[in-house]
């Protein structure tokens, strides 16, 4: 088996150097490509994968922007494998990662699969934190986090494997972005194809980004979930609207101080009070800890507040998603 590694990239040098740096060290012996696929960038790194070429082997491609979901298709008609493996440019590869993608393959074959992320030390104390918020049971991240166990998984593309087969009979990701990956996932089941959570093929994923960025993407996020709904319902599920529901109920809990009843509200304290003691003691850092209910806020918040959008004008009142969200559609 052939793995074609699929990278698109816009304007990160700086990342798919630290990216190749960690494919170069792999153990993995097999011969494997990597197909690096620039998305419209103004600032390249055909320099840096030079670099890299007598180490790996890679084939560069550059293109006018369309979107991550387009270049991943992009770099999936170039490849010569037989199963494409996707990484984001802000990720960092672990030695052992083509090895235990392999192993689990031989194991159990499934022409679909995604794997957890996992911070390194050297990431900063806000990257921890929003890694925490993205990735931990205590919140939504559980599955993206790897830590429940369920039958139907939606892989996410920072780390995502998908086979020729399942992606001819696909066409690959659609031009919505956020929500290309669960859009892929569902229409790869509706086909008849399996995705599975392969726990042990985690990336280091480094997420560039800071609050304001934070906030801006997990909005886009919420407001992508309905979308999905509408076009899916049977996938729909009690638990997205959780974030929303959330946040409506501390609205209520502080309403309720009015009238002196603070039991809600000392309930959300708890909630953030075990947050707070859970990220302290996995990160070992109070300060990461205090950041992480940040994170865990702005997370529910930003994702509430969207879905709650997009749930009125999608759901109730029936507006196109492309019309309503312009900005979650790419023109391809």
């Amino acid at each position: 088996m052939l793995f074609s590694l699929i990278i698109p990239v816009y304007n990160r040098p700086e990342e798919v150097d630290e990216l190749l740096e960690s494919l170069a060290q792999t153990d993995y012996k097999a011969a494997f490509e990597i197909v690096l696929v620039e998305d419209g960038s103004t600032i390249r790194c055909e320099d840096v994968v030079q670099k890299y070429a007598s180490r790996l082997a890679i084939s560069y491609y550059f293109k006018e922007n369309s979107g991550p979901g387009d270049s991943r298709n992009y770099g999936m008609r170039k490849a010569k494998g037989d199963y494409f493996i996707i990484f984001d440019s802000d990720c960092i590869i672990p030695k052992q990662y083509l090895s235990e993608v392999e192993k689990a393959l031989q194991l159990n074959y499934v022409d679909c699969f995604g794997g957890p992320d996992k911070a390194l030390d050297s990431f900063s104390d806000i990257q921890k934190a929003i890694n925490f918020a993205m990735t931990s049971f205590l919140t939504t991240g559980g599955i993206r986090g790897g830590s429940e166990k369920i039958d139907k998984f939606q892989p996410r593309s920072f780390n995502m494997g998908i086979s020729r087969k399942a992606f001819e009979a696909s066409n690959g990701f659609g031009n919505i972005h956020p929500g290309e990956d669960p859009d892929l996932s569902i229409r790869l089941w509706n086909l008849g194809f399996e995705t599975k959570l392969f726990t042990n093929a985690y990336v280091y994923h480094k997420r560039r980004i800071d609050w304001d960025k934070f906030s801006i993407q997990v909005n886009k996020f919420g407001k992508a979930r309905p979308i999905l709904n509408s076009w899916y319902p049977k996938h729909n599920k009690l638990t997205f609207f959780f974030p929303t529901v959330f946040m409506l109920g501390f609205a209520f809990a502080v309403v309720l101080l009015i009238f002196t009843y603070d039991v809600l509200l000392k309930l959300y304290f708890t909630y953030f009070l075990i947050l707070f003691l859970v990220s302290s003691f996995q990160n070992k850092s109070i300060k990461i800890g205090y950041l992480s209910i940040i994170a865990v806020w702005k997370q529910f918040s930003g994702y509430g507040i969207g879905f709650l959008e997009s749930y009125i004008k999608v759901i109730v009142l029936k507006q196109k998603p492309q019309t309503a969200f312009p900005e979650l559609f790419f023109k391809l």
